[in-house]
């Protein structure tokens, strides 16, 4: 029997499993779905949005990534991101107390910039860890007539990214190769590639709530593991569609191209948080691409949505090939 590697769990395997849980409470509007990225609950006036992430790719900053990363969630469901559990597991033997101070402290900062409460959590030293593990489990609101599920995006619809790619993925490659990299690029190459996590920045949350203003967004969805390749093929799981890609669209940051190359990396499968793809019919375009323009916010359109039969396509050099499918983030072969 083959075991997975590291990364996501296998997609077909994942949705085979959602796909049997059955729904007994009528309040829950959205459950476990592949593509979809908070649970959605009727709480009267307003839906309740719930989502929960791991951070285990590194341990640099990782209260500051809980935060962001599933504060992201929240935002791409349309919603506010207002109450953060969180769960931290320490390794034994290697946890002093100016560590455990340092995760509260990222945690409480990354939570004071975009106004979240901190609710509670659980701590421990676990045995067989190698470094810190910490999970959080946001919760947030929306609007009932401002709710955007990925399940609503539709043939024809056009697909706007924002930002570029891959931010995270290259952040984590310059703190994690630091030396190597600062000897070959120089030490102010690294240190900006380290800063992309604040700038660009990995968050979405200001993205999501503007474009979400500007028009009725069909889906939105953050690129994460597995990178822009695989957050395309989990909307399309959730829309029941394909989708056609222009290769000559995508934006990607010239320190991805540097070091996707040094590393002989695929940059459409790095992990890309910080990238925000954002679904909208033709006519709402211009609109959300205005408003985002406006805000200091680079975007542009890099494909549409098309018929599930046609599958997932990207077209370079004028030649239409299947878009690769990523079982395990490119990041994962070097770091």
């Amino acid at each position: 029997m083959s075991v997975f590697r590291v990364g996501k769990l296998n997609a077909n395997l994942l949705d085979e499993l959602v796909s049997s849980i059955k729904k007994k409470d009528p309040r829950v509007i959205v459950g476990p779905k592949v593509g979809e990225d908070a649970a959605v609950i009727d709480i009267g006036d307003k839906y309740l949005l719930s989502t929960t992430d791991p951070i285990t790719f590194t341990s640099y900053k990782i209260g500051w990534y809980t935060v962001n990363v599933n504060a992201n969630d929240i935002a791409t469901m349309g919603g506010t991101p207002k109450w953060l559990l969180v769960s931290i597991l320490l390794p034994e033997n290697k946890t002093d107390s100016a560590l455990v101070k340092e995760i509260f402290r990222d945690i409480e900062n990354a939570a004071d910039e975009l106004g979240i409460d901190i609710c509670g959590g659980h701590t421990e030293i676990t045995k067989g860890l190698d470094r810190p593990i910490v999970s959080g489990h946001m919760l947030g609101e929306v609007d009932k007539d401002k709710l955007v599920t990925n399940s609503h995006a539709r043939v024809g619809d056009e697909i706007i990214l924002t930002k570029g790619i891959a931010i995270e993925g290259m952040a984590l490659l310059a703190r994690e190769r630091e030396k190597e990299l600062s000897g070959k690029y120089g030490k102010m190459f690294v240190e900006r590639v380290q800063a992309f996590l604040h700038n660009p920045g990995i968050s979405v949350v200001a993205e999501a709530h503007l474009a979400n203003q500007a028009a009725d967004i069909r889906a939105m969805h953050d690129p994460t593991e597995g990178g822009l390749a695989t957050g395309l093929y989990e909307l399309t799981k959730a829309s029941n569609t394909g989708v056609v890609i222009y290769e000559d669209k995508i934006h990607l940051l010239d320190e991805t191209r540097i070091l996707c190359s040094e590393y002989k990396l695929d940059p459409l499968g790095v992990i890309a948080s910080g990238a925000l793809l954002i679904v909208v019919d033709p006519d709402d375009r211009d609109a959300v691409l205005s408003k985002l323009v406006q805000n200091d916010i680079a975007c542009s359109v890099i494909g549409k949505m098309t018929d599930k039969e046609d599958g997932l396509k990207i077209i370079a050099d004028g030649e239409e090939r299947e878009l690769p499918f990523f079982e395990v983030d490119e990041i994962a072969r070097v770091i």
